[in-house]
């Protein structure tokens, strides 16, 4: 063993070799009664916030079932016409233009029935008597009578409109229009008429009755509507009948 002069230059040099060092002191693991000294640890007690995992590797788990969805069919409830069938809305619309021509046939009737203004109506029938009057024309006169008569009733239809406007008539624009148009129904009726019929004294009293009803449901539908022209009337119904009287006369010379 060193002595303590020794130990002491060893401990001061830190330089020294190790194997100039004495060599410490280790506790055995076995005490003089045979049994290990030597401190067990625990895994708990090693990290105390470990977590126990167990399980195996590559072992397969059961997968977490997924909601089944189920495509429906959109059906029509009869609320929505957004999602109703094309057919069900060319139904509906027909039978408010029949509606329509039934209230002109009988303008005493529900008049609040033009109040729901469509153009399908006056459509058709600005078709159908522009088809008419042309069909029993010359080949080259055809379009241009054709073309001549839709600009006719839509410019007319317009024209008349806004003179009630300007003269202070509260009814709606597109209303108006709708009501002038669908009042031509006894004029194309007439139209169909004189197509079969060439005597003069057959279509001129057919051409006067359709001009006189046309007229009659149309202002009869523009005074109920409260066109509050007072002492204007007579200039809002002037256009009017001179709009009708131009149409008959096509039907009569046709």
């Amino acid at each position: 063993m060193l002595s303590t002069s020794n130990q002491d230059d060893l401990y001061n040099n830190p330089f020294a070799s190790s194997t100039e060092r004495e060599p410490l002191y280790v506790e055995p693991d076995l005490d003089l009664t045979g049994q290990s000294t030597s401190r067990t640890t625990k895994p708990n007690e090693a990290n105390p916030f470990a977590q126990q995992v167990s399980g195996s590797i590559g072992s397969s788990s059961t997968p977490t079932p997924q909601p089944q969805y189920q495509y429906r069919e959109p059906t029509y409830t009869g609320e929505d016409t957004l999602d109703e069938p094309v057919s069900t809305t060319i139904l509906r619309d027909l039978k408010q233009v029949a509606q329509k021509l039934q209230q002109v046939l009988h303008p005493k009737g529900n008049r609040n029935v033009l109040r729901d203004w469509d153009l399908w109506g006056p459509l058709i029938l600005c078709l159908a008597l522009a088809i008419i009057l042309s069909g029993g024309a010359e080949e080259d006169q055809a379009v241009s009578i054709f073309t001549g008569v839709f600009v006719i009733v839509w410019l007319g239809a317009a024209v008349v409109t806004l003179n009630a406007k300007l003269l202070g008539g509260t009814v709606s624009f597109f209303q108006s229009v709708c009501v002038l148009g669908y009042c031509l129904f006894p004029l194309v009726a007439a139209a169909v008429v004189a197509i079969f019929v060439d005597l003069i004294w057959v279509r001129l009293p057919l051409s006067i009755v359709s001009f006189f009803w046309s007229s009659y449901a149309s202002v009869g539908f523009l005074s109920e509507s409260k066109v509050h022209l007072r002492n204007r009337r007579a200039l809002a119904v002037y256009p009017l009948c001179l709009f009708y009287l131009l149409i008959s006369w096509l039907v009569l010379i046709s």
